[in-house]
């Protein structure tokens, strides 16, 4: 057999529940968390720590761990996945160094904002960068592609604006339910009526016989 007749690995199949719970379990610990200890102050060595930064300090372990495990029982992340788990660390870490809370909230804004930025490079390359990810999923013909492309790239847009309204001038308790539940609601929604709205140039499995 040669090098181009070798298979390639398949993608291993898991529980599809369990997945979700894996990928949307870590955020609802986090606040959970933070609703427990929000109002306590923690001293650790000669620093005292709102119950926020501690939550957010334990939501990256969280994380991690739920990466690891879903990494195990697919063999794969997304590169979302993994850009995502960076900057929980990074910006996580910062918060804890310098005892600032701005820091993990700004976090989704740079999430969002890369998001767009990225689509929107595609885009003035004409190209659709979402298709190379999502095809195989979401077969669809490329003029459909561009103009998801384009809508999800204001969206994503729209959303670090959004979060930047909220935390620099709302408080902390309904920046954290916004986060864990607004924003992903409204993505959601937002996807699932491109999908619908989309349908006339999705393409289906017999088209191209």
């Amino acid at each position: 057999m040669t090098q181009q007749d070798s298979p390639t690995p398949e993608r291993r199949k898991v529980n599809p529940i369990l997945k979700q719970l894996l990928e949307l379990g870590p955020p609802l610990v986090f606040f959970l968390i933070y609703l427990t200890i929000r109002d306590e102050t923690y001293t650790l060595w000669g620093r005292d720590y709102s119950g926020f930064i501690v939550a957010t300090v334990a939501f990256i372990p969280i994380l991690l761990g739920a990466m690891v495990i879903l990494w195990a029982l697919t063999g794969r992340l997304s590169r979302m996945q993994i850009l995502t788990a960076f900057l929980v660390i990074f910006f996580g870490g910062l918060t804890a160094w310098f005892n600032d809370e701005r820091f993990f909230k700004m976090k989704t804004t740079i999430v969002y904002g890369l998001f767009a930025g990225v689509l929107g490079l595609g885009l003035l390359r004409r190209q659709s960068w979402l298709a190379y990810v999502m095809d195989e999923m979401m077969p669809m013909q490329h003029e459909g592609w561009m103009i998801l492309t384009r809508r999800l790239c204001l969206g994503f847009a729209l959303l670090a604006v959004g979060n930047e309204l909220v935390w620099r001038t709302m408080s902390t308790d309904l920046w954290v339910k916004v986060e864990t539940f607004g924003f992903p609601v409204a993505l959601f929604a937002f996807l699932w009526w491109q999908i619908i709205a989309l349908q006339p140039y999705m393409i289906e499995p017999n088209d191209d016989l």
